[in-house]
């Protein structure tokens, strides 16, 4: 009985990688007229430079390179100048337009393409251009031709193949636990200097740390009036859970949405990172000079943003000066308006943000522009699932100019304009 008993063996791979080594060179010719009648072949050389371990030049012929041509054009080659065989390589050629119009001459290998690969250079000397670049009486009433002047720009990509094969040899690195580490500091309390008291909580931390990440604290204790000294704290005009997830940003730099406890001035709670949260963090953010929580904040709350939020989260995003934030929000409410004004949130803006409200006629105007300029007339229907800023909503943006009313008597121009346009 015959059995096969097949062996697969060690596996392995490599792969073989085509890359481009890039390089450019600027090439000026003063005096062009100058040039004209030294006889076709004759050519005016750039200096040298290198592109993938490989010296290069431009060669401009002003009479052009063939004889038969009559010096009817200027031909334009770039040369390999130093040792080499079977060179593979991309080119760019640009003649500058030099009245500023940006309407340059280009021909290029890099933006398209090549049907038959790199052009291959077989040795010194061998060269790739254009022998008919251009023809002389346009160029020289072109223009690419300015006080006499030539200015040409030229890439050079130089083909390189490298074979990678498995790595034999490594050792791992652990990702960095720092962030666990001085969290582990602020749960343990170990070598806490600082407590501070919110309402009936306290919470206790390291003043360097917090002096490190916040400059708010960093000026509180180690600034030209704080004091180095102080071990205590009383907050107010922040919530205790508010508080703890900054505490737990600061020394772990990560957002605080996972489990963190709800036992006074401990760390290990379930957290759950509500729009509600968010918004109060991002305030506290901003309080305190915590830049990048500020914008993990603006991500979170542009994520959740809904009918019920969005009002809220605008007047939020307009106090702590959210511009990403507050354009998206005005968008969003524009598109959903007669449902945004029946909210809770919305009446808020009414009763303490007028000058929102311009801002967001502003928006609806835009939009309805928009609409009309796509060629959806007024006339058009708003669809059930749809959210068409002309027809209902501008029935509610007439609303809004009523309720912001008393903005426009008092001054506010926007609102004023914005009544004439609705």
């Amino acid at each position: 009985m015959l059995v096969n008993n097949f062996d697969h063996g060690i596996s392995s791979g490599s792969k073989s990688i085509n890359e481009s080594v890039n390089g450019s060179h600027d090439f000026t010719i003063r005096g062009y007229s100058l040039a004209k009648g030294m006889g076709a072949g004759k050519y005016i050389s750039s200096d040298t430079f290198t592109v993938g371990g490989y010296d290069w030049a431009i060669y401009f012929y002003p009479d052009g390179k063939n004889l038969e041509d009559n010096s009817m054009y200027v031909s334009v080659f770039i040369a390999l100048a130093s040792d080499g065989t079977d060179v593979r390589a991309l080119f760019e050629l640009t003649l500058l337009d030099q009245s500023g119009k940006g309407k340059h001459k280009v021909h290029s290998h890099f933006d398209r393409a090549l049907e038959s690969g790199p052009y291959t250079l077989k040795y010194r000397g061998s060269m790739w251009g254009y022998k008919r670049f251009f023809r002389r009486v346009s160029l020289e009433t072109s223009d690419y031709l300015k006080d006499d002047c030539l200015s040409m720009h030229c890439t050079v990509g130089v083909v390189r193949n490298r074979v990678e094969g498995p790595k034999h040899f490594t050792i791992s690195i652990p990702p960095s636990d720092m962030g666990q580490n001085l969290k582990f500091l602020l749960e343990s309390e170990t070598g806490c200097d600082i407590v501070f008291r919110i309402g009936q909580e306290t919470f206790k931390a390291h003043k360097l740390i917090l002096a490190a990440r916040s400059p708010v604290f960093r000026a509180q204790f180690f600034g030209l009036v704080g004091n180095p000294n102080m071990d205590q704290v009383e907050l107010k005009d922040i919530e205790p859970s508010i508080f703890k997830a900054m505490l737990v940003f600061i020394y772990s730099d990560t957002f605080p949405e996972a489990e963190e406890s709800t036992t006074t001035g401990s760390m290990s709670s379930i957290y759950t990172a509500s729009t509600n949260m968010i918004q109060h963090l991002l305030a506290a953010a901003d309080r305190f000079g915590l830049d990048r929580l500020k914008q993990l904040c603006e991500a979170k709350l542009c994520e959740e943003v809904n009918t019920e939020t969005v009002a809220t989260t605008l007047s939020l995003a307009d106090q702590h000066r959210c511009a990403q934030l507050k354009a998206i929000c005005l968008k969003f409410a524009a598109a959903n308006l007669g449902v945004v004004m029946r909210t809770e949130g919305f009446k808020y803006v009414e009763e303490t943000c007028p000058s929102l409200l311009s801002e967001l006629l502003e928006t609806v105007a835009a939009a309805a522009v928009e609409e009309r300029s796509g060629g959806e007339g007024l006339s058009r229907k708003r669809s059930g699932g749809g959210s068409s800023i002309i027809g209902l909503d501008l029935t509610s943006a007439a609303q809004i100019v009523a309720a912001a009313a008393a903005a426009a008597e008092s001054g506010d121009a926007n609102v004023r304009r914005m009544r004439r346009r609705l």
